[in-house]
Order: C-alpha cells, then sequence, then structure tokens
C-alpha cells in the first residue's frame, strides 16, 4: 500500500509487534499535561504521575478556589523536588463558559420528550422542570430549533450524565426546551453549550483575570490556556494583561479552539498564539461528529509547519472508570501522534479518575510505538519544501542539524540555547532521537535588582515533542568559546549517559553558538 499522505513507515514487521517494548529513560518523545485534581493532587500520586511520563501539570480554574490549587501546587513542588524531574505549570481559565448551577446538588432526572425551561434567575432552585444559568443573553441568542447540551460529559466522560435540548419556544428571557434524551444530572455544576451560536461575553474574564493575578502572578505560571479562543484579539488582549503583571511576562499563551468561531479564525490565532490547543470535548459538540478528525489533521499540520505546539485533549476518557482503554481510544492516542500531535492532554482521566498515573503510563506507551512508525524522512521533506527557500539562518542550521543526526544515527542531539528557540526549531523537524536542550541563563535587570532567566524556557519546552531540557551553569554562556563551552557539554554528555540516551562509541550532534556563527558539530565518543 502506497500513499503520498500517509506518515507511516512501511512496512511493518507484523513479527516486530510481538516484540516487548524495551524501556527507556523518556517514556515517550510526545509529552503528557496531566490535570491535577481530587485524585491526583497527594505528594504520593503527584510523584508517580512525574515517574510515569507527566511533564506539565494543568490546574482548571472551573472548579476549585485558589487556596485549593495552592495546595495542589505546593504538593507538586514536593514531588518535583523528591523525584528530580522537571514539570511546568498550566493555569486554564474558565472563559466565557455557560453554566447551570444546582445549588442543592440533588439528582435531577430528565425524561425524553418532556419539557425544561433554562432561566437566568440564579435565584431559583434547579429542578427536572427549571434549570437557572449563568448568562442572561440566552434567550436573545438561540433561535427556535436550536440544538443545547447541558451536563458533565466535559468534565466525567460519562455521555450517561449528559442531554440534548432543543429550543422551542422563549417567554421573556427564558427559553423553553423539548428534552431530546433521558439522562439524569448529578453534581452542583453542569457545562451548557449551544451548536455554533456566538456568545457575547469577554473570553478572558474578571474573573479569569483575578485569578491570574493573585494566583498565576505570584506562582510563576508557564503556560496560560486561554479557553474558548475565538480571534486572534483574544490573545492580544490576553498577552497585554500578562505583560503589566512583571513576573508573567515570559508566560506562554496556548489558545484553546473550543467552537466553530475559533476555527473559522484558526490561521490568525496560530500566528498570534505561542501553541494551540485542540478541545475535541466541546469541538465535537459544536462541529459533526464525523468532521472533528478533518479538524484535527488540518489544525496539526499548520502547528507542525509554524513550529508551535499542539495538543490534543479527549482521547481515554474510559480511563476516568476503567484500568484499561478501549481499542478505539488507544488508536485515537496513536493516530495523535501520527497526525503531528506535541502533546496530549489528560483531563477527567487524572482529574477525578480512578487511575491516574496507569492512565498516564499507558498513553505515554502508546505514544512512544506510535513514534516508532512515524515516517519521519517524509514529515522532514515536507517541512522543508513547506519552508522553502532562502531560509533563515537559524531554520537552516535546524534543519541541517537534524539531517545530519539522521545520517549519522546519532543518539541525541545536544542544543545550546539562551531563549530556546533554536531548539525548538530542531524539535520542529521531528528527529527521531532526543534533542537535550542545554538552556543558558542570561543575566537580566529591572533598574532594581538583577536576576537570571532560563528556568522559564527550560520549563516551556516540556510541552515540545522531543524536547529534553537541562538548566546550565550560568557562569557559561551561550556563546562562549574554548574551555567553558566543553565543560557544559560534559556535562551535557554525562546527563546523557546516566540517563541512559547516549552509551559509548555512540554518536552525537552538537548546534552551537561561537562568537557571530552558528555550528554543527558531529562528536564520536570514546569508551
Amino acid at each position: 500500500m502506497h500513499s503520498t499522505n500517509l506518515l507511516l513507515e512501511e512496512p511493518i514487521r507484523m513479527a516486530s509487534i510481538l516484540e516487548p517494548s524495551k524501556p527507556s529513560f523518556f517514556p515517550a518523545m510526545t509529552k503528557i499535561v496531566g490535570t491535577l485534581g481530587p485524585k491526583s493532587r497527594s505528594v504520593d500520586t503527584i510523584s508517580s504521575c512525574l515517574k510515569a511520563g507527566m511533564s506539565v501539570a494543568r490546574f482548571d480554574f472551573s472548579w476549585g478556589d485558589a487556596e485549593y490549587h495552592q495546595e495542589t501546587l505546593q504538593n507538586l513542588k514536593l514531588a518535583i523536588k523528591s523525584t528530580k524531574k522537571l514539570c511546568a505549570v498550566m493555569l486554564d481559565t474558565v472563559g466565557p463558559e455557560l453554566q447551570v448551577v444546582n445549588k442543592s446538588e440533588a439528582p435531577i432526572s430528565l425524561e425524553e420528550n418532556d419539557t425544561v425551561v433554562l432561566t437566568p434567575n440564579q435565584g431559583q432552585d434547579a429542578s427536572s422542570e427549571l434549570l437557572p444559568i449563568n448568562f442572561s443573553g440566552l434567550a436573545k441568542t438561540v433561535k427556535p430549533g436550536a440544538t443545547i447540551f447541558v451536563g458533565q460529559y466535559l468534565f466525567t466522560g460519562s455521555e450517561t450524565t449528559s442531554v440534548w435540548l432543543e429550543v422551542s419556544e422563549f417567554k421573556g428571557d427564558d427559553v423553553v426546551c423539548v428534552i431530546k434524551n433521558s439522562a439524569t444530572l448529578t453534581g452542583s455544576l453542569f457545562t451548557l453549550h449551544c451548536s455554533q451560536i456566538h456568545i457575547d461575553l469577554p473570553t478572558l474574564s474578571d474573573e479569569d483575570k483575578e485569578v491570574i493575578k493573585k494566583w498565576g502572578a505570584p506562582n510563576k505560571i508557564d503556560f496560560l490556556s486561554l479557553s474558548y479562543t475565538r480571534h486572534a484579539e483574544d490573545v492580544r488582549q490576553a498577552r497585554e494583561f500578562l505583560s503589566k503583571l512583571g513576573d508573567l511576562s515570559q508566560t506562554q499563551i496556548f489558545a484553546k479552539i473550543e467552537n466553530v468561531e475559533g476555527l473559522n479564525h484558526f490561521d490568525e490565532i496560530l500566528q498570534e498564539a505561542d501553541g494551540i490547543i485542540l478541545s475535541r470535548g466541546n469541538l465535537g459538540v459544536d462541529l459533526p461528529p464525523e468532521m472533528v478528525f478533518l479538524f484535527q489533521k488540518s489544525a496539526l499540520h499548520k502547528c507542525n509547519m509554524a513550529g508551535k505546539p499542539a495538543v490534543v485533549t479527549r482521547v481515554v476518557d474510559s480511563m476516568t472508570d476503567n484500568l484499561r482503554p478501549t481499542r478505539a481510544e488507544a488508536t485515537d492516542v496513536a493516530n495523535a501522534v501520527l497526525d503531528g500531535s506535541d502533546a496530549i492532554l489528560l483531563g477527567a482521566e487524572t482529574l477525578r479518575g480512578l487511575y491516574p498515573v496507569e492512565t498516564i503510563s499507558i498513553v505515554g506507551k502508546i505514544c512512544s510505538e506510535a513514534e516508532k512508525v512515524f515516517n519521519q524522512d517524509l514529515y522532514f521533506k515536507r517541512t522543508v519544501k513547506y519552508v522553502g527557500e532562502p531560509m533563515t539562518h537559524l531554520e537552516s542550521i535546524a534543519s541541517s542539524a537534524v539531517r545530519a543526526a539522521i545520517k549519522v544515527k546519532a543518539s541525541v542531539i545536544i542544543c545550546f540555547t539562551s531563549s530556546g528557540r533554536a531548539a525548538r526549531l530542531i524539535a520542529k523537524y521531528r528527529p527521531t532521537m532526543p534533542v537535550l536542550s542545554v538552556v543558558i541563563p542570561r543575566l537580566k535587570t529591572n533598574q532594581l535588582r538583577w536576576s537570571f532567566t532560563g528556568a522559564f524556557e527550560a520549563r516551556q519546552s516540556l510541552i515540545v515533542r522531543g524536547l529534553f531540557p537541562m538548566l546550565a551553569d550560568p557562569r557559561h554562556p551561550a556563546e562562549s568559546t574554548g574551555a567553558t563551552n566543553e565543560t557544559v557539554l560534559k556535562v551535557a554528555l554525562d546527563h546523557g549517559k546516566a540517563s541512559g540516551v547516549i552509551k559509548s562509541h555512540d554518536r552525537v550532534v552538537v548546534c552551537q553558538k561561537m562568537g557571530d556563527s552558528s555550528v554543527v558539530k558531529i562528536i564520536e565518543l570514546d569508551d
């Protein structure tokens, strides 16, 4: 079977499927973002998650207060210290999310073909006949026949806790709906999603700004996940807000594409954002199911060509309650890797799931197997063709380093960098071997005090496929020559040997600046 579009190495030996996977220091090149919550916030559990392969911890502020998340973050710091595993922090905003509030938390039974009223009067109690919502403009936004989704599917991964409604009529600000399927809503909060409708609410709400200011800034978050990004202007406004908070001026913004509006403006959003999160939970509600895979493939390709990290969500929902994923889910994870995803984001599976550590471990193993059959040669040619000529100086160096590493079968690429840009460009070409990013701190001042940069840049590479950071001694500048450079290289090589990535007689490709020049060199190691 031959196809110009297939990113799979062929032929695959059927016997190789029966061979056991070899253990590796890096579980997979593809990164795993884990959402920390009730089932995954103890020091022991977080430590196990880090050892299993989690490299980014996500804090979802659509539930839980700042104090609760601060306790979890303190536990994460203790786990990082005990495991010596680096982990980045992502803050996920609530955004213009419509919600049904059930103050009593009593189960609400909804029967097919009955009617239920959605009301902006939040003073009333939720019942089988009435659901209070947090948005007063719904009656002016939707039309008769429109589809509305209500439930906890986006939280729990279970369809039995969600209901589909069809708008029937309006009574003032109230919206009367016909129930399309029987379901029981349990809990205090339900998501409300109107298919392909513009919601006139700010992407970064006042509550979000308060959380970023009081929780995000003191904790120097690495990533901001901007929920419900619909336009490039949403990203620009968020960046302007972060720039005023000093410590967060370096925080990367990942635009979360959750609806058709964001999909329609995808190209301009990609240009403005530092990365993209494909929120397939909400997209699966907003888009016809048969179109979700097309969006995934198209969006991942665009992110890959732009050299910006792409994160895929909602892959192993069934592992919220089960020890093993379904066959379809396992295949879905592998296809996300083959499509070009940088990271897999786990939500309910680690937040409230029964098996957070096992989920991370299994997803990592699936990613690792998929990476072995990823057609790097075809991908490399496509990327070089897309970039075109003349290439920029840095792009040329990055692609040359990857080409050289593949030709000599290098075990690792070592890249010296200050900003992390050179290492990310190398990773863009998807080398088959790990890229060890040696981040050299730089000294900076704000007129009041001196400080070193580098920690942000190191952690932010933890979401990029194939990139593994280490922070160098700040006394060794990135463009130094002579003995200091050799010292840093020796430290990097020792780190590679200790982790089992580099062995005697291996070849290593090194990419570094020397004065005004960038150099790619090949080293063959002695005993």
